[in-house]
């Protein structure tokens, strides 16, 4: 053979590539097991952010996030547990269960700052209501002393703008129309005034302070 036919037949050689199917199986199945444990590290090591106590903290304590410490846990259903960073606004919350120092504040554990200041009270109302007393309207409390058998002394005004949470019948099934009682908020520092006169058998009228509209 000369050399020209050896070189011809030595490039011929090269050309060949040899593959074999099982090969490529196991270099996917090291793939995916790679791929596989990348995911189940990465679940593992997710966690949320939620808020603890700097302080031990007592009901009726108002908190803003400067007054809490962010901790990542691993918890399941944790974002509906404990306090998360977007719940506290800026006016803060008021913590209406005991929570210690260092421990998770959880979300049942806090209340709205407004409930400091108002307070939700069903009340009984002598006649029917107006029209225009719904769910989200403003209503002043009027309430007249009971001095004896069908007798009342003049009505005064015992709440102002007290605003309508829900209407409620006998049966304590809310209702769109007319009502037996209704549910309000009230400022809490009328409440015990309130209070005394319903405690006194007095005649409680509620009286729209929005215009109906045309």
């Amino acid at each position: 053979m000369t050399m020209i036919g050896r070189m011809r037949e030595t490039s011929g050689t090269r050309k060949r590539f040899w593959f074999d199917p099982r090969f490529a199986i196991g270099l996917g199945l090291i793939v995916v097991s790679i791929a596989g444990v990348v995911a189940i590290v990465g679940a593992a090591d997710a966690s949320v952010q939620v808020y603890t106590a700097r302080e031990a903290l007592a009901p009726g304590d108002r908190v803003h996030a400067d007054d809490l410490a962010l901790t990542g846990v691993r918890v399941d259903g944790a974002d509906r547990l404990y306090l998360l960073p977007d719940d506290v606004g800026d006016e803060g919350l008021v913590i209406t269960k005991p929570v210690g120092r260092g421990e998770l504040v959880p979300a049942s554990a806090v209340g709205s700052a407004a409930g400091v200041r108002q307070a939700a009270l069903v009340i009984g109302v002598t006649g029917e209501l107006a029209a225009s007393v719904a769910p989200g309207s403003t209503v002043d409390v009027w309430t007249a002393t009971r001095t004896g058998t069908g007798e009342y002394e003049p009505p005064t005004v015992a709440v102002s703008s007290a605003t309508v949470v829900r209407l409620v019948d006998d049966s304590g099934l809310v209702v769109d129309t007319e009502a037996a009682s209704v549910e309000l908020l009230v400022p809490r520092s009328r409440l015990a005034r309130l209070l005394e006169a319903i405690a006194n058998e007095a005649a409680v009228s509620v009286v729209p302070t929005d215009l109906p509209g045309k």
